[in-house]
């Protein structure tokens, strides 16, 4: 059958049993419906309706007709309901790639939440610290630490990281308090060890509001921020981390912050996804969560507040 509007016009003829009746539903002529239906015949080859003066009666293969042209009317209208639900209703799999310590310490707690509110939803989160080609890998969202290079994806900023500097209250007694960034070279130093670069995560201080590395390493080197957390509060060296790593132990009093006047804002955290003139829901769901997780100020910034002292933001 070339055209499908024959079959709505068909059943209308059917249940009104008269041309003139059906026209009306149809917007159509009596005549232009005998032509549709005289076409129809023609192209599937069977006597469908007889026609008499007054009405029409549908031959035993235009019942048949009747009943398959019902049947495909009601499959497109379920098609079209499934489609709209899943346009209203997040549904499906959602493939997410983010940094361990982020991962684990900031999204992770929250995920129940997020799997209670859409159940239709299936997420596969990886936690790597590896930089991810989500165009290349099949993922449909990622989080990203630091400037995005890949120009096929959309970001959406999350927040601006913090490094602060920290150590145990047992390890400041026993050894003395940093007053300046280059104090550390005379202390024992916990660094964030980088093997795929083969080197150390640098130190990121600020000076008059001008923002500078130290390249430190010491006696305790790990790939893991957690791990490098639980090495500081064990009394084992002073480390450089994420203020949303250090802010529990530090409220906790197992850290305290040395080098506060040093504090530079830090790289930034987004959220990218591949471009789609109509994200699906499932993106989308996912997409907004992490934003509403995650806002401009984060919580754990706070623990850089002391009394007359705001804050840096990222436009100091």
């Amino acid at each position: 059958m070339k055209n499908l509007n024959a079959i709505p016009l068909f059943i209308s003829v059917g249940e009104s049993a008269n041309l003139t009746a059906a026209g009306e539903r149809l917007g159509l002529s009596a005549s232009a419906v005998s032509k549709a239906v005289s076409r129809l015949e023609e192209e599937i080859g069977q006597r469908l309706v007889h026609r008499t003066t007054r009405r029409i009666t549908l031959t035993e293969e235009g019942h048949a007709f009747l009943d398959r042209c019902r049947q495909i009317i009601s499959e497109v209208a379920e098609a079209e309901s499934a489609i709209a639900h899943m346009r209203a209703t997040p549904h499906g799999r959602v493939r997410v790639q983010m940094p361990i310590g982020f991962g684990r310490i900031v999204v992770a707690p929250a995920l129940g939440e997020f799997t209670k509110r859409y159940p239709e939803l299936v997420l596969d989160l990886e936690l790597s610290d590896r930089i991810t080609d989500i165009s290349n890998e099949g993922k449909d969202v990622a989080i990203h630490i630091g400037e995005l290079r890949d120009s096929r994806v959309i970001a959406r900023k999350l927040c601006d990281l913090r490094f602060v500097t920290c150590a145990s209250p047992e390890y400041l007694a026993q050894h003395g308090t940093p007053q300046t960034p280059e104090d550390l070279l005379q202390h024992r130093c916990l660094a964030y060890f980088i093997p795929q670069a083969g080197h150390y995560r640098e130190w990121t201080f600020a000076r008059d509001g001008e923002p500078f590395n130290m390249p430190i390493s010491g006696c305790l080197n790990i790939n893991n921020a957690e791990s490098l957390l639980d090495a500081a509060v064990a009394g084992a060296g002073i480390a450089h981390m994420a203020t949303f790593v250090a802010a529990k132990a530090v409220r906790a009093g197992k850290l305290q912050i040395v080098l506060r006047d040093f504090v530079s804002v830090g790289p930034s955290v987004s959220v990218v996804y591949l471009p789609n003139k109509h994200m699906s829901p499932r993106v989308r769901a996912f997409v907004d969560f992490l934003t509403a997780l995650v806002p401009a100020d984060p919580q754990w910034d706070r623990i850089l507040a002391t009394p007359g002292r705001p804050v840096i933001s990222a436009a100091a």
